[in-house]
């Protein structure tokens, strides 16, 4: 019998190749994969075990964001935006336990009213309607001084978004859309 010698490699005689050789290597292999999804099967049904599906991307869906939006305003019929709503000095948001709604809305980048009124010492909430397609807009609401006393999120129209605005006090408060500065009103508060 003749021994095939590759050089650098170990000389083996034939007798250990061949289809029984095969044959253990096919078997050490598949209870090596039986084992690898035993453990993958036993992991997924684990308690307190969840598989969700990872969320589209924003890469997927052009202008829009769907990451989460901690403690961000409730946003209806689109995915949040990436910056979520602040308020200074007072945080804007947490939920309004009283006060009215007030309704504004973007369209032509312009905003439908330039005059807003909401009861001092109260919360409200400030249902905002962006028309402008693929326009982002924003409402922020700044004191006499131009302190900033609210802020809220930016979103892509066309979006609906509800913010949450802490009580003011009393006063002519300036508000404005940050990415069109030129949009601007009065709110009253008394």
């Amino acid at each position: 019998m003749t021994k095939n010698v590759q050089p650098g490699l170990p000389a083996f005689s034939s007798r250990h190749s061949g289809p029984r050789t095969a044959r253990l290597g096919l078997m050490i292999g598949a209870t090596a994969l039986a084992i690898i999804v035993a453990a993958c099967s036993s992991a997924a049904s684990a308690p307190g075990f969840t598989y969700a599906p990872p969320a589209p991307s924003a890469s997927t869906m052009p202008g829009m964001d769907v990451s989460p939006s901690a403690g961000g305003p409730a946003v209806s019929n689109v995915p949040p935006a990436s910056a979520p709503a602040s308020a200074a000095p007072v945080a804007g948001g947490s939920p309004a336990t009283t006060g009215a709604t007030l309704h504004i809305s973007a369209q032509n980048i312009a905003f439908d009213t330039d005059h807003l009124a909401a009861a001092a010492g109260q919360a409200f909430v400030l249902e905002f309607d962006n028309n402008d397609a693929g326009i982002p807009h924003n409402v922020e609401i700044k004191d006499a001084s131009g302190a900033s006393v609210f802020k809220g999120q930016i979103i892509t129209g066309p979006a609906k978004v509800s913010y949450q605005v802490p009580p003011l006090p009393a006063g002519t408060y300036m508000f404005l859309c940050d990415v069109h500065p030129n949009m601007t009103g009065t709110l009253t508060v008394q």
